[in-house]
């Protein structure tokens, strides 16, 4: 098993979330940043919201890793990044 689920409460806007755990005795540290990004502010809007993704993960911050993008709305796309470890 790679993944398993934890709930976190649900607070709108963007968070970031730090998450520790103990996997056969061993302490790792996890960090998770959720972020909202609205359509408008695309460099090059068009009807194509894929277009609009790709723009944003080409430039976001190269230590962080795609982990998941959100249920979109007609405004915005919460995407979740994960910190890449070392």
């Amino acid at each position: 098993m790679s993944a398993i689920a934890i709930q976190i409460p649900q607070i709108s806007g963007e968070q970031d979330i730090e998450v520790e755990v103990k996997i056969n005795g061993q302490k790792r540290s996890y960090n998770y940043r959720v972020e909202v990004f609205y359509w408008a502010d695309c460099d090059n809007p068009s009807d194509d919201r894929v277009d609009c993704i790709r723009q944003i993960l080409s430039k976001y911050d190269s230590e962080w890793e795609l982990y998941q993008i959100g249920l979109p709305t007609d405004e915005l796309v919460p995407i979740t990044f994960r910190k890449k470890r070392g």
